[in-house]
């Protein structure tokens, strides 16, 4: 996580002065790599946790739904700016903090040590000499769990990035559109730990079906009925709802997957899955430049649909290796 950090802070540092174009490239590389390192680690140490883990990682999540929501407004303050690149000075700034504050807490020691420092048993160790890689490929629900978390990731980042689209040219939105892309992610931040109750309530599987069914709603409302005001609660509702179902995907997976292999799987089933913030807003723009902007929204409501069809393919337990 340390080294993912500290990848992650050259690669903003490099982007604030507004390097030539082949180098903001790689500077991209670098934010991306640290960023998909630390996720897959964090995941794996918080999911892995023996108590209270869906209300940490709902907490962690809520977070990334926090730095989603503030992101647009900051960038907004720059976008108009001739030094447009000093945007990344913030994102450099607060990267820096948390390397710190990583390095404070990690202090060097490895998993087994920090788990004994808060009084919970070392990770379990495998039994198997076959390759972890191996291990994790040949196991379905893994690869199920991917797949849900490409379309679901798609999701999250077609209606962040494209709504506001939708809203200027269709709807009539103007320039404070993109406030609504923040009211969606703030959304998403409130979802992760206000539906927490409604989690351990209904049940995490059960949770999630729920939330699909009324996103998917909400979604046609959106699409049907022509009003700003209405959509941009609606999209915020929809950030709300969609919000909690990737920190049950990732206590999902702590449940379906060995413990000795858990971080492995966590990171390619959020790696794959990431994947997803690239194609799925890629077909959108490719729908959207042949059929128009409303296009959007009926290609919101299949995604959602076919991410509600992966969930219920996913096996309630899976065997381990224990």
């Amino acid at each position: 996580m340390v080294i993912g950090s500290f990848t992650q802070t050259i690669g903003y540092a490099m982007q604030a002065s507004a390097p030539p174009f082949p180098l903001m490239c790689i500077s991209f590389l670098l934010t991306g790599w640290g960023v998909a390192l630390q996720g897959a680690q964090a995941n794996g140490i918080v999911a892995g946790a023996k108590s209270n883990a869906p209300e940490k990682l709902g907490l962690m999540h809520a977070m990334y739904g926090l730095g989603a929501f503030c992101s647009p407004l900051v960038a907004t303050q720059f976008a108009h700016r001739h030094r447009w690149s000093f945007h990344y000075l913030v994102s450099f700034a607060i990267s820096i903090s948390s390397l710190l504050a990583l390095m404070a807490v990690f202090r060097g020691r490895t998993h087994d040590e920090c788990l004994e420092e808060i009084g919970e048993p070392p990770a379990q160790v495998g039994t198997s000499t076959d390759n972890k890689y191996r291990q994790i490929m040949r196991q379905k629900v893994v690869h199920l769990l991917a797949f849900w978390c490409l379309v679901y990731v798609g999701v999250e980042v077609s209606i962040g990035g494209w709504t506001v689209t939708y809203i200027i040219q269709d709807r009539g939105g103007g320039p404070s559109a993109g406030c609504i892309s923040s009211g969606f992610f703030g959304g998403l931040m409130v979802g992760r730990i206000a539906l927490l109750w409604v989690n351990r309530k209904v049940g995490e599987r059960r949770a999630v079906l729920i939330y699909g069914v009324l996103a998917i709603a909400l979604e046609v409302i959106i699409w049907r009925i022509p009003s700003l005001v209405g959509d941009a609660v609606a999209v915020s509702l929809v950030g709300v709802l969609l919000g909690p179902m990737y920190p049950i995907l990732m206590n999902q997976s702590a449940k379906l997957v060995a413990p000795w292999l858990l971080t492995g799987s966590i990171g390619w089933i959020s790696g794959f899955g990431q994947t997803g913030s690239a194609f799925l807003p890629f077909l959108t723009g490719a729908l959207a430049a042949k059929f128009g902007i409303q296009s959007l929204q009926p290609f919101l409501v299949t995604a959602m649909s076919l991410m509600m069809g992966i969930w219920v393919l996913i096996p309630k337990s899976a065997k381990r290796e224990d």
